[in-house]
């Protein structure tokens, strides 16, 4: 059986919607432009879809010029070239306090105007390192942008077919935010990975994801229910966390590409 990548994902702002990647450029944070850009409040702290399900209907869309577009139902389209220069704040995402840069009033106003909230859009500064969680990190040098944690999330989609199989209603992959989706191997066999190769980049699954509420949200609809977390609560929960998905940090950066072999260099439990 031969696994292989067969869809890559970028998330551009935290909580918001993202697109597929043929092809991903990495870096020390992950895939190049993955969760750089985060809405906060007035306070600097971080906003999701916990807190704000519509940010599921706000499309970020890289341009091939560097700027971006925002779009939202019912919203004119707004471009504007996320900058590494401007006012300079701290955010909180979860327990880090990260050094960032606001996008300007032009986007907050728009953003405030379809939230209907006081929130603000920010920009990780290039100079400032949020290192990923110590006891799990595998080099003094892991990091991240603006995600959860870790600067990849990888399910296999047989994982996601062994789900949709115990529900009255399947739902798609874009429930669960990863950044790369694996075919070829049995579901839940991404759990016993330790160490892997995609292409010339190594890869360690260094934590099960832990899943919150933002899977119950449908990412087309914004609407919040009880599935599918109901339902993986009576067959993934370990302890008192419903888990689903593999956080990922990289050994090195490189090139991901739909159709890339993955190579399971250890698994779990192996010398």
């Amino acid at each position: 059986m031969t696994i292989c990548v067969s869809a890559l994902y970028r998330y551009p702002i935290k909580s918001c919607k993202g697109h597929a990647l043929q092809t991903a450029v990495t870096d020390a944070r992950g895939i190049a432009g993955d969760r750089r850009m985060m809405i906060v409040d007035a306070l600097g702290e971080f906003i999701t879809q916990r807190d704000l399900p519509r940010l599921a209907l706000i499309e970020p869309v890289m341009n091939d010029d560097g700027s971006m577009t925002l779009r939202a139902p019912g919203m004119p389209p707004l471009s504007f070239t996320p900058s590494n220069e401007g006012r300079r704040l701290k955010a909180r995402v979860w327990n880090d306090v990260c050094d960032a840069i606001d996008q300007g009033n032009d986007v907050a106003g728009w953003l405030q105007d379809f939230l209907a909230a006081p929130v603000r859009l920010v920009r990780m500064a290039d100079d400032f390192v949020r290192r990923v969680d110590a006891r799990y990190a595998r080099r003094p040098s892991d990091q991240t942008g603006f995600a959860d944690g870790y600067p990849f999330l990888l399910i296999s989609q047989a994982s996601l077919d062994d789900l949709n199989a115990r529900l009255d209603s399947p739902v798609p992959m874009n429930r669960f935010r990863p950044n790369i989706v694996v075919s070829g191997c049995n579901a839940f066999a991404e759990d016993e990975w330790r160490e892997f190769r995609i292409g010339d980049i190594v890869f360690s699954a260094v934590k099960p994801c832990a899943r919150c509420s933002v899977p119950a949200i449908d990412q087309d609809t914004a609407i919040a229910g009880r599935e599918p977390i109901k339902t993986l609560a009576t067959y993934r929960t370990f302890g008192r966390k419903v888990l689903f998905g593999q956080n990922l940090v990289a050994a090195n950066t490189g090139v991901l590409r739909v159709g890339d072999a993955v190579e399971i260099i250890a698994k779990v439990g192996s010398p």
